[in-house]
């Protein structure tokens, strides 16, 4: 598509948005040109777009920089040798593409290939804009019962997957989950499909706790106007959860893991903490020969994520409260920065 232009929207310094016309892509051999219809506006282009920096990564800000890694739409042109999909083929974007020699990716574990290109880390490019040319096996089908709205949730429902898959959730647990922005609620809709008995889940927002409770969450514990830990453990018989999930990354929330953990239970950090060194009860793990685990994004998990949704066994949807138009991503993205009150989930419609 030599010549042809198309529109997207960067970041330009802190808390700043533009539009610009940028080249349209065409579909090399094995790729596939994607017309998108939906991106989802994920915790980390929040804080790339608000401080310039998410975890340990960095915006060059003397740069415009797309944001956007959560995306669904229907492909648009074929590259040569592709044979799994087809033009008008609605499909949902796994945003990591590895390298598929080293190590980790031929064991199986290629969210921890250290040469990934993902989309919107710094610096490589993101996918606010109206067509991305992406390799076809990163590129999902959709059934034809699951919107691309919900396909563009499919990525940070595959975090939660892949936490309740680490945490190993077992039918009838007690599960707490500390954080109820959007990983906490796709690990809460994931442990509840896991068959968790009962999920505790712990926020300073009500909002997200009203959203948590109904998603499906048994008890919902305000920690900005009680002892969260206090509450919880009363909430357990002074027992713990079985299984603990941090997905906040806050110091405060990481430091009470220790001490909501039953003993012999699971904690399982999903939360993307600062690089900062944080303050850990290890007495208590040890105490209660608990285990620790980590999520970093997910491996393998989009198929299975797909057909959860397809089969009604995940209502993924309920997590969006807001939508805007690719026209007023600025709005979007100052609403998910400074609407602590309501916002939960907002998602870009491209078009």
């Amino acid at each position: 598509m030599a010549g042809k232009k198309q529109r997207g929207a960067f970041m330009r310094g802190l808390d700043n948005m533009i539009i610009k016309e940028i080249d349209m892509p065409s579909a090399d051999p094995g790729k596939v040109v994607v017309s998108l219809e939906y991106v989802g506006i994920c915790g980390s282009d929040v804080h790339y777009y608000h401080s310039g920096k998410c975890g340990s990564y960095e915006v060059d800000l003397n740069e415009d920089f797309m944001l956007g890694h959560e995306c669904a739409g229907t492909v648009s042109e074929v590259g040569e040798g592709v044979t799994t999909l087809k033009v008008g083929d609605r499909v949902c974007l796994e945003p990591g593409i590895t390298c598929g020699k080293c190590e980790f990716c031929k064991s199986g574990k290629y969210n921890l290939c250290p040469d990934v290109v993902f989309l919107a880390t710094p610096p490589v490019q993101g996918c606010n804009e109206e067509y991305i040319e992406f390799p076809a096996d990163m590129c999902f089908k959709l059934p034809d019962n699951v919107s691309t709205k919900e396909g563009a949730l499919i990525e940070p429902l595959s975090v939660g997957f892949h936490a309740a898959n680490q945490g190993d959730v077992h039918v009838g647990e007690t599960v707490v989950i500390l954080g109820a922005g959007t990983i906490g609620l796709v690990t809460l809709l994931s442990c509840k499909a896991h068959g968790a008995g009962r999920i505790i889940v712990a926020d300073l927002v009500e909002a997200k706790l009203a959203k948590a409770k109904e998603m499906g969450a048994d008890i919902v514990i305000n920690s900005g106007k009680c002892n969260a830990v206090e509450e919880i453990m009363k909430a357990t018989d002074g027992m713990g959860g079985d299984k603990v999930f941090e997905t906040a990354g806050s110091p405060v929330t990481i430091a009470q893991t220790p001490f909501v953990v039953k003993r012999g239970g699971t904690i399982t950090l999903v939360g993307i903490s600062a690089k900062e060194e944080i303050n850990y009860n290890f007495a208590q793990i040890m105490d209660k020969e608990a285990t620790i685990k980590s999520v970093f994004r997910y491996r393998n998990i989009y198929p299975k994520a797909i057909a959860a949704v397809s089969k009604g066994a995940i209502n993924v949807g309920q997590i969006i409260t807001h939508e805007f138009d690719l026209d007023h991503i600025q709005e979007a993205y100052q609403e998910a920065v400074s609407n602590k009150t309501d916002l939960v989930k907002a998602v870009i419609k491209i078009k």
